[in-house]
C-alpha cells in the first residue's frame, strides 16, 4: 500500500510518499519542489508512480506556499521569487541532512527534480551539492541569471516602481551567479540530467533549457545521460506524457 504521511522536518512541512511496508527501509529517494504559487499536493501523482516501483519521494512546501503560505499579496511574493529559490535550496540540504541521519537513503541514490520554480531550483542545487545524483528540471530554466533579467525587465514593463533599488538589483544578479549552472557546466560531473519543455511555453522561455542542453551535451562522455523531450505546442503546463517519461527514465538513472 502506497502512503501518503505529513510530517515536519525540521519545520519545512512535506508529504513523505512511499510504499508503507518499505517506510523505515533505506531506499532511492526523490525529492521534488513544486512550482511558483503551487503546493506539495499538487505533485502526488508522480510521487504515487514512483513509489510503486519503490522509491521513497518526499514533497516539500516551498517558503510562502501551501502551508508557509503567508498574508503577502501576490506582488509581494513576485518579488521574492528569488529568495524563495535560495530557501529552497538550504531545505533541500536539511531534507537530504535528515535523510542520511535517519538512514534512509539507500547509497548516493538521491534525485531532485521540480516544475518550473521547482526546476530553477534543481538546476541552481546542481552547482552547489555533488550529492544530488541525478535532476530533472521541468519547464524550468537553467540560466537563473538570464531569467532574472527577463523577469526584472517585466516587472518594470507592469509597475511603474518597484519596491527594490538598481543597486539591490545589481546585487542580486551577481548572487546568482553563484548558483548558475550555464555558468558553471563544469558542476555537471556528467550527473544524468533530464529536461522536459513545452515549445509554446509563455512563462519560463524554451530556449533557455534548450540552447542549455545543446551546450551541455558537449561535456557528457556519456551523451545517454542528458535527456531534452519537447513537446510541440505545449504551454506551461507538465503533461502526463511529460510525467511517464521521467518516471520511466528516473527508473533507470535512479
Amino acid at each position: 500500500m502506497i502512503a501518503i504521511n505529513k510530517e515536519y522536518w525540521n519545520d519545512i512541512p512535506l508529504l513523505h510518499v512511499v510504499d508503507q511496508e518499505k517506510k523505515e527501509q533505506a531506499l532511492p529517494t526523490l525529492t521534488y519542489i513544486h512550482g511558483f504559487t503551487s503546493a506539495k499536493e499538487h505533485n502526488l501523482p508522480i510521487a504515487y508512480l514512483l513509489a510503486e516501483k519503490g522509491y521513497r519521494v518526499l514533497l516539500p512546501d516551498s517558503m510562502l506556499h501551501g502551508e508557509r503560505e503567508t498574508d503577502l499579496s501576490h506582488m509581494e511574493r513576485e518579488f521574492r521569487f528569488f529568495d524563495i529559490v535560495k530557501q529552497n535550496l538550504d531545505d533541500i540540504e536539511t531534507i537530504y541532512q535528515e535523510l542520511v541521519a535517519k538512514q534512509l537513503l539507500e547509497g548516493n541514490r538521491f534525485g531532485l527534480a521540480g516544475t518550473s520554480m521547482g526546476g530553477i531550483t534543481t538546476a541552481a542545487a546542481l552547482t552547489q551539492f555533488s550529492w544530488v545524483k541525478t535532476a530533472g528540471v521541468m519547464m524550468g530554466s537553467p540560466k537563473i541569471t538570464a531569467y532574472a533579467e527577463q523577469l526584472i525587465g517585466f516587472m518594470k514593463a507592469q509597475h511603474k516602481e518597484l519596491p527594490i533599488s538598481d543597486d539591490q538589483l545589481h546585487l542580486l544578479i551577481k548572487e546568482l551567479k553563484d548558483i548558475d549552472l550555464s555558468l558553471q557546466m563544469e558542476k555537471l560531473f556528467g550527473r544524468p540530467l533530464f529536461f522536459w519543455h513545452g515549445e509554446e511555453d509563455a512563462v519560463v522561455p524554451f530556449d533557455h533549457a534548450y540552447s542549455f542542453y545543446e551546450e551541455a551535451i558537449e561535456h557528457y562522455k556519456n551523451p545517454e545521460n542528458i535527456t531534452f523531450l519537447k513537446e510541440i505546442g505545449r504551454g506551461h503546463k507538465v503533461s502526463r506524457f511529460a510525467i511517464l517519461e521521467f518516471v520511466k527514465w528516473l527508473e533507470y538513472q535512479l
